[in-house]
C-alpha cells in the first residue's frame, strides 16, 4: 500500500527553496538511471545489450581500478596504526623513508592519534610540508599560516546546515556572498560545484564563456563584458573563478593568458578563485602547469596588490584518493581581519580529517631522490600520467572520427568534452521528451551500451550547442570496448535521427 505522506512536518514547499533550485549534473539524473540498470545487470544477468556500467561520468580514478600510490598508502596505514612501527616485521614490508615519514607526522598529532581532532586550520607540521612544496613549485615564499588543510574540494552538495562545511569552495562562497546582489564570475563550461554552490548561498552566477573555436580558449574582452554587463544591472561583482586546467575543456591555460587574467583581477579589485586541483594532469608536451600566485608574483605583484585563494585536492592527480577527502586552500593578500572571520568559519566544523591532512602534505612532498622508495614510487606515477595521456588521445580521436561530433584535445585534466551536431529530429524527439537534446543523447547512449557520460547542459554552453563530457579514466585495456560500443551506438543513433 503507497505510503501517505500528507501529515509529514516537512513537504516540498517547505524546503529551502535554494536547495530546490540547486543541480549537480555529475550525480543526476542520468547516474541514477544508470544505477537502475546496474542493479537490474545484477540481478538479472543478460537482460541488456551490455553486460556492465562503464561510469564515464565522475573523476573517480580508484572507483575504476587505478591502484593506490604505494608510498602513500603505507604512511596512512603506519600513523593510523602506530603499534606496527614496534614491530619487526615492519621493516621488512615497509620502506625506511614511509617509516620515517610517519614518525615524524605521528610526533605532530595530538596524542599520536589520527582520531584526535587537530588545530581548526590543520595540523602545523603539515602545512609546513605544504608550504615548503608550494615554494618548491613556484619558486616564491609560502606562509603556513596561509594555508587551511580541508576534505578536499568538493563538499556533499545538498548539506544544508548552517554554517555548511568548511571545504574550500563552499567556505568562499559562505565569505563573499551575502545577498543575491553579490556575484561570482563563472566560467561556461564550468564544474557545476560551482553554480550549486553560488545557489545554495543565494548569491548571482555571472557566466563568462570559453571560446570553444579556439580550444576553449579564455578571452579578457569576454571577462569585461561579462563584468560590465552585470554592474550595470547592480550586481556586485567580487570574484573570478579560474579551472586551470580546465574542467570540463581540458584546457591547460598560457602562462601569457594568466598574466591577463591576474591583471583583471587586480585593476576590477576581484578575489582570484584559482581552482588547480588537476596541476599534475599534464599531457600536452607544449603545455606546463604554472600556479596563478607564481604568475602573480612574478609579475611583481604582493600581498597588498591581489587577493588570491588557491585550492588544491588529493583527489585528481596521479593520485586519484577521492575517499580520503584531503586538500588545502591558500589564501594570500587578506587582511588580518578577513583571515579571522576565514578561521572562524573553518573553526565552525573542527577541523578537517586527519588522514586526509597527512596525505594533502604527502601530495606535496613526495619521495626525493635519496629516499628508498623514490624509484618505485616514480614509476607508479609515470605509469599512471603516460597512461592517463594515451586514454586522452584514443578517445579524442574516436570522437572525432563520428559524423558531426568535434573534440579537442585534452591538454590536461580528467576529461573529454565534445560537441555534437544532433540531427533536428533528434532535438525533437528531446522536446517531446522534455529533456536537453545532448540529456537525451546520453540517456540512450546509456540505455545502448551502458555507458555513462555526463550531458553538456550541465556544465554549461553556447546556447544552440550540444556537449558531453567523458572521463578518460576507465582502465586502458577497456578502451578499445568503449569506443566500439560508443562507434556503433552513434552510428545507428545518426541513422535513426538523420533527416
Amino acid at each position: 500500500m503507497a505510503s501517505d505522506y500528507s501529515s509529514t512536518p516537512i513537504t516540498l514547499n517547505a524546503v529551502n527553496p535554494k536547495v530546490l533550485k540547486c543541480a549537480y549534473a555529475i550525480r543526476g539524473e542520468i547516474i541514477t538511471h544508470a544505477q537502475l540498470l546496474q542493479q537490474d545487470l545484477n540481478e538479472n544477468p543478460g537482460s541488456h545489450p551490455f553486460n556492465e556500467i562503464l561510469y564515464c561520468n565522475i573523476g573517480n580514478p580508484h572507483s575504476l581500478g587505478q591502484k593506490p600510490i604505494t608510498f602513500f598508502r603505507e604512511v596512512l596505514a603506519l600513523c593510523d596504526h602506530p603499534l606496527l612501527l614496534d614491530r619487526s616485521e615492519t621493516k621488512a614490508l615497509f620502506s625506511a623513508d614511509s617509516i620515517e615519514r610517519a614518525i615524524q607526522i605521528l610526533d605532530q598529532i595530538p596524542g599520536r592519534a589520527t582520531g584526535a581532532y587537530s588545530h581548526s586550520q590543520g595540523i602545523k607540521g603539515l602545512r609546513d610540508k605544504i608550504a615548503s612544496g608550494i615554494e618548491a613549485r613556484d619558486g616564491f615564499p609560502a606562509d603556513p599560516n596561509d594555508i587551511f588543510l580541508t576534505d578536499g574540494a568538493s563538499p556533499a552538495m545538498l548539506r544544508v546546515s548552517v554554517p555548511s562545511s568548511s571545504i574550500q569552495i563552499q567556505m568562499m562562497m559562505q565569505l563573499l556572498i551575502g545577498s543575491e546582489n553579490d556575484g561570482i564570475l563563472c566560467p561556461i563550461p564550468q564544474y557545476p560545484l560551482y553554480s550549486a554552490s553560488i545557489t545554495l548561498h543565494g548569491g548571482t552566477h555571472i557566466s563568462y564563456y570559453l571560446d570553444e573555436e579556439t580550444g576553449w580558449a579564455l578571452e579578457i574582452s569576454e571577462l569585461e563584458n561579462q563584468l560590465k554587463t552585470a554592474r550595470s544591472r547592480g550586481v556586485n561583482v567580487k570574484a573570478l573563478v579560474v579551472i586551470n586546467p580546465g574542467n570540463p575543456t581540458g584546457r591547460v591555460l598560457a602562462e601569457a593568458n594568466q598574466w591577463e587574467i591576474v591583471e583583471f583581477c587586480r585593476k576590477e579589485g576581484l578575489v582570484l578563485l584559482a581552482d588547480e586541483v588537476y596541476q599534475e594532469n599534464i599531457y600536452a608536451p607544449d603545455k606546463q602547469f604554472h600556479s596563478f600566485k607564481k604568475i602573480s608574483r612574478s609579475m611583481g605583484f604582493g600581498e597588498k596588490d591581489i587577493s588570491l585563494v588557491s585550492f588544491h585536492s588529493a583527489s585528481k592527480g596521479y593520485y586519484g584518493e577521492c575517499g580520503k577527502r584531503g586538500g588545502y586552500m591558500e589564501f594570500t593578500g587578506f587582511s588580518p581581519e578577513i583571515r579571522e572571520q576565514i578561521y572562524k568559519v573553518a573553526s565552525v566544523n573542527l577541523c578537517s580529517n586527519i588522514s586526509g591532512q597527512i596525505l594533502a602534505s604527502l601530495i606535496m612532498s613526495p619521495p626525493k631522490v635519496v629516499d628508498e622508495s623514490y624509484e618505485s614510487f616514480s614509476a607508479e606515477k609515470d605509469a599512471i600520467l603516460s597512461s592517463l595521456a594515451r586514454r586522452a588521445k584514443i578517445l579524442e580521436d574516436a570522437f572525432n572520427s563520428l559524423e558531426g561530433v568535434t573534440c579537442y584535445k585534452a591538454e590536461g585534466a580528467l576529461y573529454s568534452f565534445p560537441r555534437i551536431n544532433l540531427p533536428g529530429k533528434a532535438i525533437k524527439a528531446a522536446e517531446e521528451a522534455k529533456t536537453a537534446p545532448d540529456a537525451f543523447y546520453a540517456r540512450c547512449l546509456l540505455n545502448a551500451t551502458g555507458i555513462v557520460v555526463v550531458p553538456g547542459s550541465g556544465f554549461g554552453q553556447c546556447p544552440g550547442t550540444w556537449h558531453f563530457r567523458c572521463t578518460i579514466l576507465p582502465q586502458e585495456e577497456k578502451i578499445p570496448a568503449i569506443v566500439s560500443r560508443l562507434t556503433q551506438f552513434h552510428k545507428q543513433f545518426m541513422d535513426e535521427f538523420r533527416g
